[in-house]
């Protein structure tokens, strides 16, 4: 039995129609965008003198990286990111950077001592994680089920994560609750032991008080001061 080889497709010049046609363009050019930002804002963080603009920085980068997450199609990683990341730990982060005195120039002190352990890490670092993502590309994909032509099948990011975590995981999601509400219950107990440096205030005394048992008004008969004595004339 022959078969017919078909030519292989002549690629054409790629034009700002052919561009707005083809959605996987675009979204090539919106991850190269974001990506480009990331790396800029991850650079920055670990680059800039200033506290406060390496925590703006690393705000960026995450906002860069839930914009990327959005283009995989995961929502759910993405809103998450932006509510717990930016909406909390990070504003916590400046708000502790610009309330701490920090002294830039005690941290500068022996930067250049301890830079050869510094470098010798990152590069650990670097080719562990070249090995992670090398070694994940290389793994093949799970088979994906053949679809009748024409069926269309909505599957909701957030929905499946949810059955995953409340069926495949649910004792290492219990274990990590517990885990944060002890250290919920720990931060609250060991910010209202009394201690004798402590100025507590009760708050059933705050309640019940009166505005009678704050202020009394005293009536009080004005003074005149007494004019100076004048000197008598004649007397040494």
């Amino acid at each position: 039995m022959r078969r017919r080889l078909r030519q292989p497709r002549r690629l054409t010049p790629l034009t700002a129609e052919a561009w707005s046609k083809n959605p996987m363009d675009t979204k090539t050019a919106f991850f190269l965008l974001f990506s480009l930002v990331l790396l800029y804002a991850a650079l920055r963080v670990v680059t800039a003198r200033n506290p406060v603009h390496a925590v703006l920085h690393l705000m960026l980068a995450f906002s860069q990286a839930a914009a990327i997450w959005l283009l995989l199609k995961a929502e759910f990683l993405a809103i998450t990111l932006v509510l717990v990341y930016l909406g909390a730990v990070m504003v916590l982060f400046l708000f502790v950077v610009m309330m701490l005195d920090i002294k830039i120039d005690q941290l500068r002190h022996g930067f250049w001592r301890h830079f050869p352990v510094a470098a010798m890490l990152g590069v650990v670092v670097v080719l562990e994680m070249a090995a992670v993502l090398l070694s994940g590309f290389r793994l093949s994909e799970a088979p994906v089920p053949a679809l009748p032509i024409g069926v269309e099948v909505e599957v909701s990011n957030t929905k499946e994560l949810g059955k995953l975590l409340y069926t495949q995981y649910v004792y290492p999601i219990q274990v990590a609750a517990s885990i944060l509400l002890v250290a919920m219950i720990a931060a609250i107990a060991l910010t209202l032991r009394q201690r004798k440096d402590s100025k507590a205030i009760d708050p059933g005394l705050q309640v019940r008080v009166r505005a009678a048992d704050r202020l009394r008004v005293v009536q009080v008969e004005p003074v005149t001061p007494s004019p100076p004595a004048q000197p008598q004339e004649g007397k040494p």
